[in-house]
């Protein structure tokens, strides 16, 4: 379903169908539905900061920042945000796109679960934290006017139980490779859903070094 608030729409462009296409038919629904809005608030939370953006770049890191959850693309010993930022990658590369944008979008991916740095960034990397920190944080929902918000949702729907099925897929995607959640916020998501999950500890691998001191 396209959706136009304000101007704020998905760019009406071959590759940003093909971006829609290719997620479409490799992520879920929860996952395709949950990347669109992912844009819509980043997009929206552009114009409200008033930040020049690419809208291309920034819908590919959307649509794309969830994909290493999918088996396809999950790697096994990768964070899952370096698996979705290499998809995303190699698919931009497939359609001709300039290395230093695919690096912007690859960025994006890759640090879009690392609170306190993206916004310091470049906007499409920014953005990108910003639209994930809303649909699934719920931070800064109160700058969003109700009808944006309800525009947004109904035309991808969050579900009866959002909050808890992305949990799940979070959960889903990680759980072959704990090790990689190593100082993640994804470590809270295996102690929520695995009894058997032993966190890793920073203060003690730097204690048990090979270091003498």
């Amino acid at each position: 379903m396209s959706l136009d608030l304000n101007g704020v729409n998905v760019p009406d462009s071959a590759l940003a169908r093909a971006i829609t296409e290719m997620v479409r038919d490799n992520a879920t629904p929860l996952l395709f539905h949950h990347s669109s809005r992912v844009y819509y608030w980043g997009a929206l939370t552009g114009v409200r900061k008033g930040l020049a953006y690419d809208a291309e770049l920034l819908y590919a890191g959307a649509m794309f920042h969830d994909m290493g959850l999918m088996p396809r693309y999950c790697s096994r010993c990768e964070r899952f945000e370096v698996d979705g930022a290499d998809c995303a990658a190699e698919f931009l590369r497939s359609h001709g796109i300039a290395q230093d944008d695919i690096e912007t979008v690859w960025t994006a991916i890759a640090l879009h679960t690392t609170p306190g740095i993206p916004r310091h960034m470049k906007a499409e990397i920014a953005l990108v934290t910003a639209g994930v920190e809303m649909d699934v944080l719920g931070i800064a929902h109160d700058q969003f006017p109700a009808a944006q918000r309800e525009a947004v949702v109904a035309a991808h729907p969050r579900g009866g139980q959002f909050k808890q099925d992305i949990l799940q897929a979070f959960y889903d995607g990680i759980k072959g490779k704990p090790q990689t959640t190593f100082g993640n916020v994804k470590a809270d998501v295996l102690a929520m859903k695995d009894p058997d999950f032993v966190r890793g500890n920073f203060c003690e691998v730097i204690l048990g070094s090979a270091w003498d001191s």
